[in-house]
């Protein structure tokens, strides 16, 4: 009789081998986003990062996390793990980029129940298209399988970044003044915000997310990526004097734009300034979402504002233009009730 084998970690729901052959296959896809400060590739216990040699006199690193929320369940319930990547480097860079800082290094969590090598592979890809678009280097990150925790063929996203500014070239928000203008860069539709309103939305008028209503293709609309703004931001500070920028995440406009504006102001916008994706339209009519709900709830098709002197709007407005973005001046800085906390209205 043949001795018993005993339970294995395999046997428990995970795979080493497959998380193993999962790193070899990162490996040439964080190649691609190798900076030359980089002093070590993916599979170490930590990623070692030089900062920038003879660039700097007084830098200041500047950090942020997030996550894909929701967005994830369309990526499951269509088969289409390619783009939320993106969104997963968006989400963070973009908000250290409002600092005025260059993004360095990212590194994500990817988080399954059971390996799936080749749908986990398909969502780094992503990360690393998300990180040459940005400019910084795909550092490492962490593969998790946890039997049982999450629903078979699902995953979890969270990813981390550093960048870098120096302290005198911060972007603070500090100066701005009224007369200042609003210029709102287009977003490419709902970024990675709102979805739960969205799914609900959709779910409640008997629609699948590949649906095509009204000439749209729900899918390409749900699932396109989040706009990565940095190169075209950098670009622009070594032009123009900005004094403000704020990434319209949750919370939309009138939650995030305020967060760089003194005390004492508000940003008065011109809803008819800007064009919309088509997805909005359609969520509002669908859902009969209030007005107030969806600048809440959604970016509305601007995804990135900068504040800066009315002698420098229309350069601005020029500047994201001549880089195939598409750019508004959308309002102005008025003074606000002393002493209150900034706020953004939209007429």
């Amino acid at each position: 009789m043949s001795a018993r084998v005993g339970t294995s970690y395999k046997d428990a729901g995970v795979d080493i081998v497959a998380g193993d052959t999962l790193v070899e296959r990162i490996k040439p896809l964080a190649a691609r986003t190798r900076r030359p400060e980089l002093l070590s590739g993916v599979g170490g216990f930590g990623g070692l990062f030089a900062i920038p040699p003879g660039k700097y006199r007084q830098p200041v690193l500047v950090s942020g996390t997030d996550g894909v929320g929701t967005k994830l369940k369309l990526a499951f319930q269509l088969g289409r793990h390619d783009t939320v990547g993106i969104d997963l480097v968006a989400m963070s860079v973009n908000d250290v980029l409002t600092c005025g800082a260059e993004p360095l290094f990212f590194l994500d969590y990817f988080a399954t129940s059971r390996l799936d090598v080749a749908q986990a592979e398909r969502v780094i890809a992503g990360i690393a298209t998300g990180c040459e678009q940005a400019g910084c280097t795909l550092l490492g990150g962490e593969t998790a399988e946890l039997p049982g925790f999450y629903t078979p063929g699902e995953y979890e996203l969270a990813g981390f970044c550093v960048g870098i500014v120096e302290r005198e070239k911060l972007v603070t928000g500090a100066g701005v003044v009224p007369g200042d203008r609003v210029i709102g860069v287009a977003s490419t539709g709902l970024h990675s915000n709102g979805y739960s309103l969205a799914r609900k939305v959709l779910a409640d008028a008997g629609l699948a997310p590949d649906a095509k209503v009204d000439g749209l293709d729900l899918a390409d609309a749900l699932l396109a990526p989040t706009r990565i703004y940095v190169k075209d931001v950098l670009s622009l500070l070594e032009a123009v004097p900005v004094k403000g920028l704020a990434h319209i995440t949750g919370s939309g406009l009138p939650g995030n734009l305020p967060r760089c504006l003194p005390d004492g102001t508000r940003a008065v916008l011109r809803e008819a300034s800007w064009s919309r994706p088509a997805i909005f339209g359609l969520l509002q009519r669908l859902g009969q979402v209030a007005r107030d709900e969806m600048y809440s709830t959604f970016n509305m098709g601007l995804g990135l504002t900068v504040v800066v002197a009315p002698a420098h709007a229309e350069a601005t407005v020029a500047h994201f233009r001549a880089r195939g973005v598409d750019a508004f001046d959308v309002g102005v800085i008025e003074a606000g009730t002393p002493g209150q906390e900034a706020e953004a209205v939209i007429q």
